[in-house]
Protein backbone atom coordinates (compact mmCIF):
# COMPACT_ATOMS: atom_id res chain seq x y z
CA UNK A 1 0.00 0.00 0.00
CA UNK A 2 2.81 2.42 0.98
CA UNK A 3 4.74 1.50 -2.17
CA UNK A 4 1.74 2.51 -4.30
CA UNK A 5 1.73 5.97 -2.72
CA UNK A 6 5.41 6.68 -3.47
CA UNK A 7 5.70 9.14 -6.35
CA UNK A 8 7.01 7.60 -9.57
CA UNK A 9 7.39 8.87 -13.10
CA UNK A 10 7.35 7.17 -16.50
CA UNK A 11 9.86 8.49 -19.08
CA UNK A 12 10.54 7.95 -22.78
CA UNK A 13 14.28 8.01 -23.67
CA UNK A 14 15.53 8.50 -27.24
CA UNK A 15 19.12 8.57 -28.51
CA UNK A 16 22.01 6.48 -29.81
CA UNK A 17 23.06 3.53 -27.71
CA UNK A 18 20.30 3.57 -25.11
CA UNK A 19 22.17 0.87 -23.10
CA UNK A 20 25.00 3.30 -22.39
CA UNK A 21 22.51 5.79 -20.91
CA UNK A 22 20.82 3.07 -18.83
CA UNK A 23 24.22 2.05 -17.37
CA UNK A 24 24.93 5.71 -16.59
CA UNK A 25 21.66 5.90 -14.63
CA UNK A 26 22.61 2.84 -12.59
CA UNK A 27 26.06 4.22 -11.80
CA UNK A 28 24.27 7.26 -10.36
CA UNK A 29 22.33 4.79 -8.16
CA UNK A 30 19.01 5.63 -9.85
CA UNK A 31 16.71 2.67 -9.36
CA UNK A 32 14.97 1.65 -12.58
CA UNK A 33 11.63 0.16 -11.60
CA UNK A 34 10.64 -0.80 -15.14
CA UNK A 35 12.53 -0.96 -18.45
CA UNK A 36 10.98 -1.58 -21.84
CA UNK A 37 12.99 -1.31 -25.08
CA UNK A 38 11.07 -0.11 -28.14
CA UNK A 39 14.10 -0.30 -30.46
CA UNK A 40 17.91 0.00 -30.04
CA UNK A 41 17.59 3.79 -29.78
CA UNK A 42 14.42 4.15 -27.69
CA UNK A 43 13.13 2.85 -24.37
CA UNK A 44 10.48 3.57 -21.72
CA UNK A 45 11.49 3.52 -18.06
CA UNK A 46 9.83 4.07 -14.69
CA UNK A 47 11.85 5.66 -11.86
CA UNK A 48 11.15 7.32 -8.52
CA UNK A 49 10.11 10.98 -8.82
CA UNK A 50 12.98 12.02 -6.49
CA UNK A 51 15.50 10.89 -9.18
CA UNK A 52 13.89 12.86 -12.03
CA UNK A 53 16.03 16.00 -11.59
CA UNK A 54 19.22 13.85 -11.70
CA UNK A 55 18.07 12.25 -14.97
CA UNK A 56 17.56 15.69 -16.52
CA UNK A 57 21.06 16.78 -15.43
CA UNK A 58 22.84 13.81 -17.00
CA UNK A 59 20.68 13.29 -20.09
CA UNK A 60 23.26 15.00 -22.33
CA UNK A 61 22.38 14.21 -26.00
CA UNK A 62 19.39 12.05 -25.08
CA UNK A 63 15.77 13.23 -25.38
CA UNK A 64 13.79 12.65 -22.17
CA UNK A 65 10.00 12.98 -22.28
CA UNK A 66 7.58 12.56 -19.37
CA UNK A 67 4.84 10.03 -20.16
CA UNK A 68 2.92 9.61 -16.93
CA UNK A 69 3.10 9.87 -13.16
CA UNK A 70 2.03 7.48 -10.40
CA UNK A 71 1.40 7.50 -6.68
CA UNK A 72 1.14 10.62 -4.52
CA UNK A 73 2.25 13.00 -7.25
CA UNK A 74 -0.66 11.91 -9.43
CA UNK A 75 -3.11 12.46 -6.56
CA UNK A 76 -1.67 15.94 -5.98
CA UNK A 77 -2.04 16.87 -9.64
CA UNK A 78 -5.63 15.66 -9.72
CA UNK A 79 -6.42 17.63 -6.57
CA UNK A 80 -4.90 20.73 -8.15
CA UNK A 81 -7.02 20.31 -11.27
CA UNK A 82 -10.14 19.63 -9.15
CA UNK A 83 -9.40 22.68 -7.01
CA UNK A 84 -9.40 24.92 -10.08
CA UNK A 85 -12.57 23.27 -11.33
CA UNK A 86 -14.29 23.77 -7.95
CA UNK A 87 -13.26 27.45 -7.87
CA UNK A 88 -14.56 27.99 -11.40
CA UNK A 89 -17.80 26.19 -10.50
CA UNK A 90 -18.28 28.35 -7.40
CA UNK A 91 -17.65 31.53 -9.42
CA UNK A 92 -20.08 30.40 -12.13
CA UNK A 93 -22.69 29.50 -9.52
CA UNK A 94 -22.22 32.85 -7.78
CA UNK A 95 -22.73 34.66 -11.10
CA UNK A 96 -25.83 32.55 -11.77
CA UNK A 97 -27.23 33.35 -8.32
CA UNK A 98 -26.49 37.03 -8.83
CA UNK A 99 -28.37 37.23 -12.12
CA UNK A 100 -31.35 35.20 -10.83
CA UNK A 101 -31.69 37.18 -7.61
CA UNK A 102 -31.25 40.70 -8.97
CA UNK A 103 -33.95 42.99 -10.37
CA UNK A 104 -32.91 44.78 -13.56
CA UNK A 105 -36.08 46.80 -14.15
CA UNK A 106 -39.01 48.24 -12.21
CA UNK A 107 -42.08 49.38 -14.17
CA UNK A 108 -45.08 51.22 -12.74
CA UNK A 109 -48.15 50.95 -14.99
CA UNK A 110 -50.29 54.08 -14.68
CA UNK A 111 -51.26 56.99 -16.94
CA UNK A 112 -50.46 59.64 -14.30
CA UNK A 113 -46.76 60.55 -14.37
CA UNK A 114 -46.88 61.96 -10.83
CA UNK A 115 -48.25 58.65 -9.48
CA UNK A 116 -45.57 56.72 -11.38
CA UNK A 117 -42.79 58.91 -9.99
CA UNK A 118 -44.26 58.79 -6.48
CA UNK A 119 -44.31 54.99 -6.47
CA UNK A 120 -40.86 54.64 -8.05
CA UNK A 121 -39.40 56.87 -5.32
CA UNK A 122 -41.24 54.99 -2.54
CA UNK A 123 -40.19 51.61 -3.92
CA UNK A 124 -36.60 52.83 -4.25
CA UNK A 125 -36.63 53.89 -0.59
CA UNK A 126 -37.80 50.35 0.29
CA UNK A 127 -35.00 48.74 -1.73
CA UNK A 128 -37.03 47.92 -4.85
CA UNK A 129 -34.98 49.43 -7.68
CA UNK A 130 -32.76 48.49 -10.59
CA UNK A 131 -29.79 46.27 -9.61
CA UNK A 132 -31.34 45.47 -6.24
CA UNK A 133 -31.96 42.00 -4.83
CA UNK A 134 -35.39 40.42 -5.04
CA UNK A 135 -37.65 40.61 -2.01
CA UNK A 136 -39.50 37.73 -0.36
CA UNK A 137 -43.29 37.45 -0.47
CA UNK A 138 -43.57 38.74 3.11
CA UNK A 139 -41.28 41.70 2.40
CA UNK A 140 -43.34 42.65 -0.67
CA UNK A 141 -46.58 42.44 1.36
CA UNK A 142 -45.16 44.71 4.06
CA UNK A 143 -43.93 47.24 1.48
CA UNK A 144 -47.35 47.35 -0.22
CA UNK A 145 -49.11 47.82 3.10
CA UNK A 146 -46.68 50.57 4.13
CA UNK A 147 -47.19 52.53 0.90
CA UNK A 148 -50.99 52.16 1.05
CA UNK A 149 -51.02 53.38 4.64
CA UNK A 150 -48.74 56.30 3.78
CA UNK A 151 -50.87 57.50 0.86
CA UNK A 152 -54.51 56.63 1.71
CA UNK A 153 -55.78 59.67 -0.21
CA UNK A 154 -53.80 58.94 -3.37
CA UNK A 155 -53.64 55.17 -3.85
CA UNK A 156 -56.71 52.90 -4.05
CA UNK A 157 -54.85 49.57 -4.41
CA UNK A 158 -51.40 48.36 -5.33
CA UNK A 159 -49.94 45.15 -6.73
CA UNK A 160 -46.24 44.29 -7.18
CA UNK A 161 -45.67 41.35 -9.52
CA UNK A 162 -42.31 39.66 -10.09
CA UNK A 163 -41.79 38.67 -13.72
CA UNK A 164 -38.35 37.15 -14.22
CA UNK A 165 -35.84 39.88 -13.34
CA UNK A 166 -38.45 42.65 -13.44
CA UNK A 167 -41.02 44.03 -11.01
CA UNK A 168 -44.26 45.20 -12.62
CA UNK A 169 -46.29 47.50 -10.38
CA UNK A 170 -50.00 48.06 -11.02
CA UNK A 171 -51.79 50.83 -9.16
CA UNK A 172 -55.27 52.34 -8.98
CA UNK A 173 -55.35 56.03 -8.08
CA UNK A 174 -57.87 57.03 -5.43
CA UNK A 175 -60.26 59.81 -6.32
CA UNK A 176 -61.15 62.00 -3.37
CA UNK A 177 -64.18 64.23 -3.68
CA UNK A 178 -63.21 67.55 -2.17
CA UNK A 179 -65.88 69.60 -0.54
CA UNK A 180 -66.11 73.06 -1.99
CA UNK A 181 -68.38 75.62 -0.41
CA UNK A 182 -67.94 78.19 -3.16
CA UNK A 183 -70.74 79.03 -5.52
CA UNK A 184 -68.83 78.32 -8.74
CA UNK A 185 -71.15 76.53 -11.19
CA UNK A 186 -70.21 72.95 -11.88
CA UNK A 187 -71.31 69.63 -13.36
CA UNK A 188 -71.23 66.21 -11.76
CA UNK A 189 -69.06 63.90 -13.86
CA UNK A 190 -67.93 60.27 -13.65
CA UNK A 191 -64.71 59.66 -11.72
CA UNK A 192 -64.42 56.17 -13.21
CA UNK A 193 -65.80 54.02 -16.00
CA UNK A 194 -68.91 52.09 -15.01
CA UNK A 195 -72.61 51.36 -15.46
CA UNK A 196 -74.86 53.87 -13.68
CA UNK A 197 -77.00 52.37 -10.93
CA UNK A 198 -78.19 55.37 -8.95
CA UNK A 199 -78.04 59.18 -9.33
CA UNK A 200 -79.15 61.66 -6.69
CA UNK A 201 -79.32 65.27 -7.93
CA UNK A 202 -80.12 67.94 -5.37
CA UNK A 203 -79.21 70.65 -7.87
CA UNK A 204 -78.82 70.32 -11.63
CA UNK A 205 -80.38 68.15 -14.32
CA UNK A 206 -79.64 64.43 -14.68
CA UNK A 207 -78.52 63.80 -18.26
CA UNK A 208 -77.88 60.05 -18.08
CA UNK A 209 -80.28 57.15 -17.70
CA UNK A 210 -79.88 54.29 -15.26
CA UNK A 211 -77.80 51.41 -16.65
CA UNK A 212 -76.06 53.77 -19.09
CA UNK A 213 -72.38 53.04 -19.49
CA UNK A 214 -70.27 56.09 -18.64
CA UNK A 215 -66.59 56.73 -19.08
CA UNK A 216 -64.35 58.70 -16.78
CA UNK A 217 -65.12 62.40 -17.30
CA UNK A 218 -68.60 61.92 -18.79
CA UNK A 219 -71.21 64.39 -17.52
CA UNK A 220 -73.95 62.86 -15.35
CA UNK A 221 -75.62 65.91 -13.81
CA UNK A 222 -75.63 69.15 -15.80
CA UNK A 223 -75.17 72.41 -13.88
CA UNK A 224 -76.49 74.47 -16.78
CA UNK A 225 -80.23 75.17 -16.71
CA UNK A 226 -81.63 74.79 -20.21
CA UNK A 227 -85.02 76.01 -21.44
CA UNK A 228 -86.08 75.87 -25.09
CA UNK A 229 -82.58 74.70 -25.97
CA UNK A 230 -81.06 77.81 -24.43
CA UNK A 231 -78.93 78.10 -21.29
CA UNK A 232 -81.01 80.19 -18.90
CA UNK A 233 -78.70 79.87 -15.87
CA UNK A 234 -75.98 77.97 -14.13
CA UNK A 235 -75.99 76.24 -10.76
CA UNK A 236 -73.54 74.39 -8.65
CA UNK A 237 -74.60 70.77 -9.22
CA UNK A 238 -75.01 68.82 -5.99
CA UNK A 239 -75.62 65.10 -5.63
CA UNK A 240 -74.16 61.63 -5.87
CA UNK A 241 -73.60 59.17 -8.69
CA UNK A 242 -73.24 55.45 -8.06
CA UNK A 243 -72.18 52.91 -10.67
CA UNK A 244 -71.20 49.32 -11.14
CA UNK A 245 -67.42 49.46 -11.54
CA UNK A 246 -65.36 46.51 -12.73
CA UNK A 247 -62.00 45.35 -11.49
CA UNK A 248 -59.72 42.44 -12.43
CA UNK A 249 -57.25 41.74 -9.64
CA UNK A 250 -54.24 39.47 -9.24
CA UNK A 251 -53.61 38.24 -5.71
CA UNK A 252 -50.77 36.04 -4.49
CA UNK A 253 -50.93 33.71 -1.50
CA UNK A 254 -48.18 31.43 -0.16
CA UNK A 255 -48.56 27.69 0.35
CA UNK A 256 -46.57 27.94 3.56
CA UNK A 257 -47.97 30.36 6.13
CA UNK A 258 -47.00 30.98 9.70
CA UNK A 259 -47.67 33.09 12.73
CA UNK A 260 -44.70 34.59 14.52
CA UNK A 261 -44.54 35.76 18.15
CA UNK A 262 -41.56 37.20 20.04
CA UNK A 263 -40.16 35.27 23.03
CA UNK A 264 -38.46 38.29 24.61
CA UNK A 265 -34.88 37.12 23.97
CA UNK A 266 -32.64 39.54 22.01
CA UNK A 267 -28.98 39.87 20.99
CA UNK A 268 -26.68 41.83 18.64
CA UNK A 269 -24.89 39.90 15.89
CA UNK A 270 -22.48 40.83 13.12
CA UNK A 271 -23.01 38.99 9.82
CA UNK A 272 -21.79 38.79 6.24
CA UNK A 273 -24.51 38.79 3.56
CA UNK A 274 -23.80 37.34 0.13
CA UNK A 275 -26.73 37.45 -2.32
CA UNK A 276 -29.56 35.81 -0.35
CA UNK A 277 -27.19 34.05 2.04
CA UNK A 278 -26.27 35.25 5.54
CA UNK A 279 -23.27 34.07 7.58
CA UNK A 280 -23.61 35.06 11.24
CA UNK A 281 -20.72 35.44 13.69
CA UNK A 282 -22.43 33.71 16.62
CA UNK A 283 -22.23 30.30 18.25
CA UNK A 284 -25.86 30.00 19.32
CA UNK A 285 -28.26 31.01 16.59
CA UNK A 286 -31.94 31.73 17.16
CA UNK A 287 -33.94 29.17 15.22
CA UNK A 288 -36.43 31.85 14.18
CA UNK A 289 -36.07 35.58 14.69
CA UNK A 290 -36.95 39.13 13.70
CA UNK A 291 -34.05 41.27 12.56
CA UNK A 292 -33.34 44.99 12.60
CA UNK A 293 -30.32 45.50 10.38
CA UNK A 294 -27.70 48.20 9.94
CA UNK A 295 -25.18 48.17 7.06
CA UNK A 296 -21.56 48.49 8.15
CA UNK A 297 -19.71 47.93 4.86
CA UNK A 298 -21.37 47.62 1.43
CA UNK A 299 -21.11 48.55 -2.26
CA UNK A 300 -24.10 48.90 -4.64
CA UNK A 301 -22.50 46.76 -7.37
CA UNK A 302 -20.99 44.04 -5.16
CA UNK A 303 -23.38 41.41 -3.70
CA UNK A 304 -21.43 41.24 -0.44
CA UNK A 305 -21.78 43.34 2.70
CA UNK A 306 -21.09 43.39 6.43
CA UNK A 307 -24.09 44.15 8.65
CA UNK A 308 -24.93 44.57 12.31
CA UNK A 309 -28.18 42.90 13.36
CA UNK A 310 -30.41 43.29 16.37
CA UNK A 311 -32.09 39.89 16.58
CA UNK A 312 -35.29 39.08 18.45
CA UNK A 313 -36.08 35.40 18.98
CA UNK A 314 -39.53 34.32 17.80
CA UNK A 315 -41.77 31.30 17.98
CA UNK A 316 -43.25 30.25 14.67
CA UNK A 317 -46.37 28.21 14.00
CA UNK A 318 -46.28 26.79 10.47
CA UNK A 319 -49.17 25.83 8.23
CA UNK A 320 -48.81 24.12 4.86
CA UNK A 321 -51.75 24.66 2.52
CA UNK A 322 -52.92 22.53 -0.38
CA UNK A 323 -53.38 24.22 -3.76
CA UNK A 324 -57.15 24.37 -3.23
CA UNK A 325 -56.75 25.88 0.26
CA UNK A 326 -54.26 28.49 -1.00
CA UNK A 327 -56.62 29.44 -3.86
CA UNK A 328 -59.48 29.91 -1.39
CA UNK A 329 -57.26 32.05 0.85
CA UNK A 330 -56.21 34.16 -2.14
CA UNK A 331 -59.88 34.64 -3.13
CA UNK A 332 -60.68 35.73 0.41
CA UNK A 333 -57.72 38.12 0.48
CA UNK A 334 -58.69 39.62 -2.90
CA UNK A 335 -62.22 40.26 -1.66
CA UNK A 336 -60.96 41.81 1.59
CA UNK A 337 -58.56 44.05 -0.34
CA UNK A 338 -61.51 45.40 -2.32
CA UNK A 339 -63.77 45.76 0.73
CA UNK A 340 -61.28 47.70 2.85
CA UNK A 341 -61.30 50.47 0.24
CA UNK A 342 -65.09 50.80 0.17
CA UNK A 343 -67.20 53.22 2.21
CA UNK A 344 -70.32 52.16 4.13
CA UNK A 345 -72.65 52.78 1.16
CA UNK A 346 -70.46 50.84 -1.29
CA UNK A 347 -70.34 47.07 -1.69
CA UNK A 348 -69.34 44.17 -3.93
CA UNK A 349 -72.19 43.25 -6.27
CA UNK A 350 -70.65 40.04 -7.53
CA UNK A 351 -67.30 38.39 -8.02
CA UNK A 352 -65.96 35.68 -10.28
CA UNK A 353 -62.92 33.47 -10.09
CA UNK A 354 -61.08 33.67 -13.42
CA UNK A 355 -57.94 31.57 -13.13
CA UNK A 356 -55.02 30.63 -10.93
CA UNK A 357 -51.33 30.12 -11.59
CA UNK A 358 -49.25 27.87 -9.34
CA UNK A 359 -45.71 29.21 -8.93
CA UNK A 360 -42.74 27.98 -6.90
CA UNK A 361 -44.08 28.78 -3.44
CA UNK A 362 -47.26 30.74 -4.08
CA UNK A 363 -50.48 30.62 -6.02
CA UNK A 364 -51.59 33.66 -8.01
CA UNK A 365 -55.35 34.05 -8.37
CA UNK A 366 -57.04 36.32 -10.88
CA UNK A 367 -60.50 37.57 -9.87
CA UNK A 368 -63.21 39.73 -11.42
CA UNK A 369 -65.20 42.08 -9.18
CA UNK A 370 -68.27 44.18 -9.96
CA UNK A 371 -68.50 46.87 -7.26
CA UNK A 372 -71.32 49.28 -6.37
CA UNK A 373 -69.23 52.40 -5.98
CA UNK A 374 -69.51 56.15 -5.61
CA UNK A 375 -68.07 57.62 -8.83
CA UNK A 376 -68.99 61.23 -8.10
CA UNK A 377 -66.59 63.86 -9.38
CA UNK A 378 -66.98 67.48 -10.37
CA UNK A 379 -66.02 69.75 -13.24
CA UNK A 380 -66.42 73.51 -13.01
CA UNK A 381 -68.40 75.24 -15.72
CA UNK A 382 -66.32 77.93 -17.40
Amino acid sequence: MIEKLISKISLNIKGKNINRFIKKLRTKRIEILSLKYKNPNEADIIIYKKDYETVLKIKSIYDVTELDVFGLIKIKRKIKISKHLIILTIIAFAIFLFFTHVIFDVEVIHSNKDIRNLLLNELKAEGIKKLSFKKSYNEISKIKEKILNKYPDKIEWLEIEEIGTKYTVRVEERTIVKEDESNTPRNIIAAKDGVLKKVIAEKGDIVKDMNDYVKKGDMIVNGELIFNEKVTGKVRAEGKAYAEVWYVTKTEYPFATYTETETGKTKEVYAIKFLNHTFEFTLHKFKTKKIEEEDIVKHPLIPLKLVKQKQKETKVTDQILTVEEAINKAKEKAENDIKKNLSKDEYIIRSKYLKSTVKESIVEVEMFFAVYEDITDYAEIG
